[in-house]
C-alpha cells in the first residue's frame, strides 16, 4: 500500500510538472527527465494496484488505468473499501 501511495504521488506530481512545462517554456530537458519518471510511476501504480488484495472488489484495478490520476483514484477507492 505504501508503494501505491508513493507512486500515485509521483504520478500526479510529474503530471503537474509536465503540464506546467508544456504551458510555459517547454524546455526539452524537463520533458526528457520527467516524462520517463511519469511513465514509470504510472506502471508502478498499475502493478501495485493489481496486487492489492481488495482492489478487485472496490474497482480500484480499473481506476488505476486512468492516466495521470489513476493512482489517486485507486487509493480513494481502496480507502472507501476499508483497506
Amino acid at each position: 500500500m505504501r508503494t501505491l501511495r508513493l507512486a500515485a504521488g509521483a504520478e500526479a506530481a510529474s503530471l503537474v510538472v509536465l503540464s506546467a512545462n508544456l504551458l510555459t517554456v517547454h524546455t526539452p530537458a524537463v520533458s526528457s527527465l520527467v516524462g520517463p519518471l511519469h511513465g514509470t510511476a504510472y506502471l508502478v501504480v498499475i502493478a501495485a494496484t493489481w496486487q492489492a488484495s481488495d482492489a478487485a472488489a472496490s474497482g480500484a484495478r480499473w481506476a488505476s488505468l486512468v492516466p495521470g490520476v489513476g493512482g489517486l483514484l485507486a487509493l480513494r477507492r481502496l480507502r472507501n473499501a476499508g483497506v
